[in-house]
């Protein structure tokens, strides 16, 4: 990690030059009524990724009974992290998302969703392969889910309900200014 002009940039050394910067996110789904969780589930991303730069509200997630073995009711809370990050990283961090939630019992108790902001889109890494989504390494995934055009975010055919919804782009917008921010300070400086 370096600290250059209050941008954080993290394991940029050797960095290739297309290797874009972007900022980290996650989603998570959690039992709304379970704060244990949540506080168990803060307490372990911050062990391997550091306190979170920005905490969304708790968004009710009722999009699909996908995810009904976690709990019958659920939220998703968005995270993102201070610094950039190359975006060949994104990997790494959903290897690491998996193994946290085996952390969370026999069987999960939350979902994770890292994912990385730009200025032009929102990336989701996934251990399953769809016809949208890419292969990068080690059996892992990544799919545009959201793009920026004309101001605003756009969803694709295939972008999970809940995100075509539009009710996290504000959230979403935030961490892009804040990418916007540091993107232009690390210019300056590589």
């Amino acid at each position: 990690m370096q600290i250059q002009n209050e941008v954080i940039l993290h394991d940029c050394g050797g960095k290739h030059p297309c290797d874009p910067l972007v900022k980290k996110i996650t989603g998570l789904l959690v039992p709304r009524n379970e704060p244990a969780v949540y506080e168990n589930m803060c307490a372990l991303l911050e062990k391997i990724w550091g306190k979170p730069e920005r905490i969304s509200k708790r968004f009710p997630f009722n999009w699909t009974d996908y995810y009904k073995d976690i709990a019958p009711e659920l939220d998703r809370i968005f995270f993102s992290y201070p610094g950039l990050y190359p975006t060949s990283k994104l990997p790494d961090w959903k290897i690491a998302s998996c193994i946290t939630e085996k952390q969370t019992g026999e069987s999960r108790r939350v979902n994770i969703d890292p994912g990385a902001i730009d200025g032009a889109k929102l990336l989701l890494a996934s251990t399953k392969g769809q016809a949208q989504r890419v292969y990068l390494r080690d059996g892992i995934f990544c799919e545009v889910t959201l793009c920026r055009r004309k101001g605003k975010w756009e969803h694709f055919s295939y972008t999970f309900p809940d995100f075509s919804s539009g009710i996290y782009d504000s959230w979403l917008e935030l961490v892009r200014e804040d990418w916007k921010k540091e993107i232009k300070q690390a210019e300056a400086i590589l």
